[in-house]
């Protein structure tokens, strides 16, 4: 066998609270890294702004470390919108400098206030940067058309997140009782829809008085608490904080229905993640979530922020044992069928080898 190939991957910390950390850190120690001599370069990692900056700058000291000396063949950066944008800038700058191939591995969520409502001389720049990539990879379909208003459609390849499949618990679901615990996990803030958890919440309350929302993650608590205790149903909602690992294992396996009223996504790795349980899902007709969630048949889709139609569905799913089971079982074939790791990890591999 020839020499591995050397690829330069631009990653967060994988300590880091979201879905990029997430999607990473199932790279490590997978087939990639026997097909590939992999150099992971941290840029980011959660802490206030001086250790964010920190971190930063040492990741750029590494990277020009790899091109000087190690001479690194190709680099793949994980990248996002807001001040990741600005961080992946000089990385994506350095390699063209060195004349790398790129690339960009784009997770954005917010494409409207990242490009759409920007000023034109930061729409420029945008323009500039995605352009000097060889390859931008989407997480969906719909991913793929927004992007390409930034970069030719020709330089855009659609790699959508995976998911790790836990048959046990696939199995469990099937045959447990319902508890009547629905599961949030992500960022606590707007984004995520958090803000409409409270009117949901009052809504289900009423024909359940027992079920209990578990909101694990971190951010804006104290605000959605306030809102909460407006309303007196304070006691049917629990803060667990950021979860992961066995604690997050343990939520994800015994609740009855994922919940993610989100307005903007990707193709958030929370949703897959849960049904890699087999677990039902509520979500909202944004970003990928369509691609994988299929109304009726392993969850339902409402619009963002229709406090109504999320009530509606959850109290659905609460009320018929026999569709939330079927929809578990549909949750875990989907992702067994089509988002797989093995199958998210070899397309990876092709696009590297057709990029050196």
């Amino acid at each position: 066998m020839g020499k591995k190939k050397k690829v330069c991957m631009v990653v967060q910390n994988p300590m880091v609270k979201g879905g990029i950390a997430a999607v990473v850190n199932g790279y490590r120690n997978s087939i990639l890294e026997q097909e590939f001599n992999i150099r992971y370069v941290e840029s980011y990692k959660d802490g206030r702004k001086f250790t964010k900056l920190l971190k930063a700058f040492v990741g750029y000291l590494h990277f020009a470390k790899l091109l000087l000396l190690e001479k690194i063949e190709l680099v793949h950066i994980h990248s996002s919108f807001g001040p990741s944008f600005y961080r992946k800038l000089f990385f994506i700058y350095m390699a063209n400098w060195f004349n790398k191939p790129v690339i960009n591995h784009c997770h954005g969520a917010d494409f409207d206030s990242f490009y759409l409502n920007a000023s034109d001389r930061k729409k420029r720049m945008i323009e500039k940067t995605y352009n000097k990539c060889t390859m931008v990879i989407a997480l969906s379909d719909e991913w793929k058309e927004r992007l390409s208003m930034i970069v030719s459609p020709a330089k855009i390849i659609v790699i959508e997140n995976y998911s790790t499949i836990h048959e046990d618990a696939i199995k469990y679901k099937v045959k447990k009782e319902m508890n009547q615990q629905i599961l949030f996990l992500g960022e606590i803030g707007q984004r995520k829809g958090c803000y409409d958890i409270p009117d949901v919440v009052e809504k289900v309350v009423e024909k359940f008085p027992d079920v209990k929302f578990v909101l694990g993650g971190s951010g804006d608590i104290d605000q959605i608490k306030s809102l909460l205790i407006k309303k007196g149903i304070e006691k049917n909602v629990l803060f667990t904080g950021w979860v992961r690992g066995q604690e997050k294992d343990k939520l994800l396996r015994e609740s009855d229905i994922f919940f993610l009223p989100s307005y903007n996504e990707g193709m958030p790795m929370a949703i897959l993640d849960a049904m890699g349980y087999g677990l039902p899902i509520v979500s909202t007709l944004v970003g990928g979530i369509p691609k994988i969630v299929k109304e009726g048949k392993n969850g339902y889709l409402c619009k963002p922020g229709n406090t109504q139609e999320l009530g509606d569905a959850l109290i659905k799913l609460l009320n018929d044992e026999s569709a939330c089971k079927r929809y578990s079982n549909s949750s875990g074939e989907i992702v067994k069928q089509k988002y797989s790791l093995e199958k998210h990890i070899n397309q990876l591999i092709k696009l590297y080898k057709n990029n050196f």
